[in-house]
């Protein structure tokens, strides 16, 4: 498994607006292309109109590698620049856990 959370500040409300669109768009092609990304959530922020949160999970390495190779990804991270003010990326080991990923 492997598995990262990116939280994107945004510019302003018109600027999240087209962001959530490049979005859904993407959300929709990752659905439908790469069965090697368990999991793909995207999230606003309770109280920060102006924040999203995404949750990837992915298979492993390669299956996220082979998501940031395909055309709606590479699209998506041209495109992110217009809209964000600023962005962080947090790559997770696994501990322990309850659910899909939990060992046993």
């Amino acid at each position: 498994m492997f598995a990262l959370v990116v939280r994107f500040d945004l510019q302003d409300a018109e600027k999240a607006a087209e962001f959530d669109k490049l979005v859904a768009e993407t959300v929709q092609a990752i659905a439908e292309l790469e069965p090697g990304t368990l999991v793909y959530a995207t999230h606003t922020v309770q109280d920060e109109p102006l924040s999203r949160v995404f949750y990837e999970v992915y298979r492993d390495r390669e299956a996220f590698e082979e998501h940031e190779r395909q055309p709606h990804t590479r699209h998506f991270l041209s495109q992110r620049e217009k809209y964000i003010a600023s962005s962080r990326v947090e790559f997770l080991s696994p501990a322990d856990a309850k659910g899909l990923f939990a060992a046993g």
